[in-house]
């Protein structure tokens, strides 16, 4: 299946785990694949440490990242970024680093053979989803749920029929997905379409 990534060798890590209430906290994820270390939606925390003290734990520093994947635009999973000061930073039309800014569509993006980026508009029109290849299966980035129970109907959805087909080419891969805002779950019928 071309969505899936040919390498199954990286590791995922879930740094913090997202919420909406109380306040409003993205998830942010940690990728590992040989030399390419990858955080996904360093948004909104409570403190720039509840992204760092975790990925510390894990030996690796904020300067060690490779790159940074933002999902979508919303300051929700921008607003840290910065903290990786020396990563590229992926979005769903380009690539910078510095003052470089290198136009790339995201669609198909291979960041090494195990992680690969693909648009999945929906909650906003920009939406992308960080595809990963594990020893124990697909594992899919996303906000096109924000927990596992949806919501159903996404509010900021711009097209309901566009995240629906976005869903479905997910689902269709998935054998875990991490959520913009709540902990990873495993897709079953229950799962909103």
């Amino acid at each position: 299946m071309p969505d899936q990534p040919i390498g199954r060798t990286a590791r995922v890590d879930v740094l913090l785990e997202g919420s909406v209430d109380p306040g409003v906290v993205s998830t942010c994820t940690l990728l590992r694949d040989g030399p390419v270390v990858v955080v996904v939606d360093p948004g909104m925390a409570r403190r720039q440490a509840d992204i760092l003290e975790p990925l510390a734990a894990l030996g690796v520093r904020a300067e060690a990242v490779t790159d940074v994947i933002l999902s979508h635009h919303h300051p929700d999973h921008t607003l840290n970024a910065g903290l990786f000061p020396t990563a590229r930073v992926h979005d769903h039309w380009a690539i910078y680093r510095g003052d470089d800014w290198t136009d790339r569509d995201a669609e198909g993006a291979e960041l090494s053979p195990a992680i690969r980026l693909i648009r999945t508009p929906g909650h906003s029109s920009e939406d992308i989803s960080t595809v990963v290849g594990t020893q124990d299966g697909v594992v899919v980035l996303t906000h096109l749920w924000w927990a596992a129970s949806g919501p159903v109907d996404d509010p900021y959805a711009p097209d309901p029929a566009l995240l629906a087909a976005s869903r479905a080419r997910v689902l269709a891969i998935a054998d875990q997905i991490v959520p913009g805002h709540g902990a990873a779950f495993v897709p079953d019928e229950t799962t909103p379409r």
